[in-house]
């Protein structure tokens, strides 16, 4: 018999990325889901590991992202056994492997569109290119220069 919590998850809709980017939980109710001590995502949170939102107090914010990047950052350091520098690289390059990932993205939307205009292009201009048997001789040269020695 699957349990009431199963049942539950499997009626909501997934997340959505507003609601997992939300900075509303504050650093005690953070670090408890992410199984840490405050003072740990303080830490974290100086070396940049962790960036949460400020209050006008100055208080932290975290959101669900930040708290599965603080188990992530957990995960690396006593499992991997990465020190918090080796972390912090990790997860620059993973970063950067995303920003790449959308403009790979951005640039094949960008090619598909340039072909869709080409061929909407030899469409047009196919039928006039075909009439045209003219053949026109295109004569080269290499010309090599030599600088006048000094």
């Amino acid at each position: 018999m699957a349990s009431r919590h199963s049942r539950r998850s499997a009626e909501q809709p997934p997340m959505t990325d507003a609601a997992l980017d939300a900075k509303v939980l504050v650093i005690s109710a953070a670090a408890e889901l992410a199984g840490m001590h405050p003072q740990t995502l303080r830490q974290y949170d100086r070396l940049g590991l962790v960036q949460p939102a400020r209050t006008a107090g100055g208080g932290r914010r975290y959101s669900l992202r930040d708290v599965a990047q603080l188990r992530e950052i957990q995960r690396l350091s006593q499992e991997d056994g990465v020190n918090l520098a080796g972390i912090k690289r990790i997860m620059q390059l993973e970063h950067q492997v995303t920003a790449l990932r959308v403009h790979v993205t951005e640039l094949m939307s960008h090619v598909d569109t340039l072909e869709q205009e080409r061929a909407e292009l030899e469409a047009v201009v196919g039928p006039f290119k075909a009439a045209r048997r003219t053949r026109i001789s295109r004569e080269t040269a290499l010309v090599v220069w030599r600088p006048p020695h000094a």
